[in-house]
């Protein structure tokens, strides 16, 4: 089946097989290697990207749904080798060990903040809750996150996302 959809502003048309995930789309036939499977079952969220503003598995998505949406992966939010605020955050508090959840964990804070830029620890610890990293802990992604937070466009009241 033929996709049309944006990844990380460009348009993309692809052809895939219909049961082909988004996230073996996105890395084997797109080659944006940076979104991670982990479990294949939308436990670990390793694999979160953001379709159309909303963070999602792309383990459980199929490249098909995606036909007309916006997709972003982890490799949108630096330009060049510069790092974007959160993952400068993410580095400065040790947000990661062996990296493997990282992406997962930059894409669902990444939504989080633009939704609700003014998001407290409690509200960030729920985000991630569906998050798994079993190397870090999770102290020092919270405080990445609150740092983070600063770098985000607040909202004027009785504006929605």
């Amino acid at each position: 089946m033929r996709t049309a959809f944006n990844v990380n502003g460009k348009p993309v048309s692809v052809d895939v097989e219909a049961r082909l995930t988004l996230a073996d789309c996105l890395r084997h036939n797109l080659g944006l290697t940076g979104t991670h499977v982990g479990c294949e079952h939308g436990v670990c969220g390793a694999c979160t990207v953001i379709v159309d503003g909303q963070a999602v598995r792309s383990c459980l998505m199929l490249a098909v749904q995606t036909d007309g949406a916006d997709v972003q992966t982890v490799e949108s939010l630096s330009t060049g080798d510069a790092l974007s605020p959160l993952q400068a955050s993410f580095r400065r508090h040790h947000a990661l060990q062996c990296g493997f959840c990282t992406p997962g964990m930059l894409m669902t804070a990444h939504a989080l903040l633009i939704a609700e830029p003014d998001a407290d620890e409690e509200r960030i610890r729920e985000a991630l809750s569906g998050n798994l990293c079993r190397c870090t802990g999770y102290i020092g992604i919270i405080e990445a996150v609150l740092e983070a937070r600063a770098a985000y466009p607040k909202r004027g009241k009785g504006r929605t996302p």
